[in-house]
C-alpha cells in the first residue's frame, strides 16, 4: 500500500503549468509543503521536512486557485520516485508526493469580525467579549 497524509504550510504559491492545448491539456501543480516534525529537536536541528509535492487536473486548479503562501493544509496522495539525467550527464533521483486530496487545515480567519456594526479584533471575538468602543462607555448599556 502507498499511501501517504501530510499537513503543512505551503512554502510558496503553487507553481501551475498546463501542457498540451484544448481539452486534451492537463494543469499540473507543483508546491512545497513544510510538515513539522514531532518531538524535541536539539540546538540548530531544522524542526520541519519540506516535502515536494504534485496535483493534477481539477486539483491543480483548485490549487492555483485557492492555494497561496502560508497556508495550512492537508494532502492525501502516494509517493512516487523517479530519475532523470541533468545536463552535465549525472543521474538525479525524485521523490514527490502525488496528491489525490486536498482539504483546508485551518478556518480562514476574518482580519476583523462585525458584532452589531461595530469591528472587533479576531483575537478578542474568541473570548466572547468585545471592547467597548470610545465614546459609548456609558450609552444603552443596562447597567451603570
Amino acid at each position: 500500500m502507498n499511501r501517504a497524509i501530510l499537513m503543512g504550510r505551503l512554502t510558496r504559491d503553487p507553481d501551475v503549468r498546463y501542457s498540451g492545448q484544448g481539452e486534451s491539456g492537463v494543469s499540473v501543480a507543483r508546491f512545497t509543503l513544510a510538515v513539522d516534525r514531532r518531538g524535541r529537536r536539539q540546538e540548530g536541528e531544522q524542526n520541519a521536512d519540506f516535502i515536494p509535492c504534485v496535483v493534477f487536473g481539477r486539483l491543480a486548479e483548485f490549487a492555483e486557485q485557492y492555494l497561496h503562501q502560508g497556508i495550512k493544509v492537508i494532502l492525501e496522495g502516494r509517493i512516487q520516485t523517479g530519475s532523470y539525467t541533468n545536463n552535465e550527464g549525472r543521474k538525479v533521483y525524485t521523490t514527490d508526493v502525488i496528491g489525490q486530496n486536498i482539504e483546508f487545515a485551518e478556518r480562514k480567519a476574518p482580519d476583523y469580525e462585525r458584532v452589531d456594526g461595530v469591528q472587533m479584533d479576531p483575537a478578542k471575538a474568541s473570548e466572547g467579549f468585545m471592547e467597548i468602543p470610545e465614546g459609548l462607555e456609558n450609552e444603552g448599556l443596562p447597567f451603570e
